[in-house]
């Protein structure tokens, strides 16, 4: 099968004949049909969080399975599936006290001794997030998927793999915003504006907007935000204030990964108010927030991956999408194949698209 591979940060990715094993006990075989290109996989290409090379990334996709291993009961051929990092065991601590997003069980991967999913030139190419999404098919653990309507469309229904169920459970899982409340967005890149939707689902009061670029602005109110700010002609936290009376809002999502826009997600809440970071700050970076402000019970927070259950959400974003309440059409602002993966990551850096998908 063709796939991307990674070879190192600050290097193009290359598309290369890998070989593909076929699927062990609990293991199901996927015919890629659409991945989304995440922000997530640009962090590991520039280098800003560690990947081991030479791996396969991607992990935001959908597609239709080919073959399933022993003790696969969940699908079966011809199943219409998206796949989730989220892969959960079903019996460890974690899953067991109903946050299954932070199993770390390492059952749901194969052991050391067990043959590689993927070789490149005879040697293994490791898998990235359990999935490896920029290839022709994918090899991932049963619970590493959620089946699917046939009738919704694939390349919409990889958005919800990662972007979509990481900006919305944000909100609904992660914050549990609640209905007339206020709430801001810092960058209104594809999870940005899936954070809007998920204020927009929770019916919340007042939705602003923060970006640094026009034209995400204009996107922003089109996917629900009802104020916007312009941080690069102010101070965001000011004129978040000044539209909130003084007060701040009662919740505020950081959704670029930049320290300075969690410092400013932080001092713009209320007394009382959470902010939840969920970018991918880079690592070894800190934050610095004011001390006094915890007086006035403030919180902070970080989220993965929406908190999400994602077998019982992403049906119900698919669900949302089908009567009109969540918009991913709109979120596809190019679409390419494989081949187009390095431009798609240069367009994302220079905030020219929401999301690109490469089909196959």
């Amino acid at each position: 099968m063709k796939a991307a591979i990674f070879h190192g940060p600050n290097q193009p990715l290359t598309i290369e004949d890998v070989e593909i094993d076929q699927p062990m006990a609990n293991e199901v075989l996927v015919r890629t049909v659409a991945s989304g290109v995440c922000h997530s996989d640009l962090h590991f290409v520039d280098g800003l969080y560690p990947m081991m090379p030479p791996s396969i990334l991607g992990h935001e996709a959908a597609g239709v399975v080919e073959a399933v291993g022993e003790n696969v009961t969940y699908v079966k051929p011809g199943d219409h599936i998206i796949t989730c990092l989220s892969v959960f065991c079903g019996h460890c601590d974690q899953c067991l006290s109903g946050r299954p997003f932070l199993c770390s069980n390492p059952e749901t991967r194969r052991g050391p001794g067990d043959r590689p999913k993927f070789t490149w030139n005879g040697n293994p190419v490791n898998q990235a997030f359990s999935i490896s999404s920029y290839a022709e098919k994918m090899l991932v653990h049963q619970n590493a998927l959620v089946k699917i309507r046939e009738d919704m469309p694939l390349d919409r229904a990889a958005l919800i793999g990662c972007g979509v169920t990481t900006g919305v459970g944000a909100v609904l899982n992660t914050a549990n915003v609640e209905p007339g409340a206020t709430v801001a967005v810092f960058g209104c890149g594809g999870i940005g504006l899936s954070a809007i939707q998920g204020a927009k689902l929770a019916n919340a009061g007042k939705v602003i907007a923060v970006d640094m670029l026009e034209s995400k602005l204009a996107t922003a109110k089109e996917f629900g935000a009802t104020h916007i700010v312009d941080a690069s002609s102010g101070d965001p936290v000011a004129a978040i204030r000044e539209m909130t009376g003084g007060a701040g809002v009662d919740y505020a999502f950081e959704a670029i990964g930049n320290k300075k826009a969690a410092e400013q997600c932080f001092d713009a809440i209320n007394r009382g108010g959470t902010a939840t970071i969920i970018g991918m700050i880079p690592v070894g970076q800190k934050i610095e927030l004011p001390g006094a402000a915890f007086l006035g019970a403030k919180k902070i927070q970080g989220s993965l991956m929406g908190s999400n259950r994602f077998r019982i959400d992403m049906p119900r974003y698919i669900e949302f999408y089908m009567r009109g309440l969540l918009k991913l059409d709109e979120m596809i602002t190019r679409t390419g194949k494989l081949e187009d993966v390095n431009d798609a990551f240069r367009a994302m850096k220079a905030g020219e698209v929401a999301r690109t998908v490469l089909t196959f």
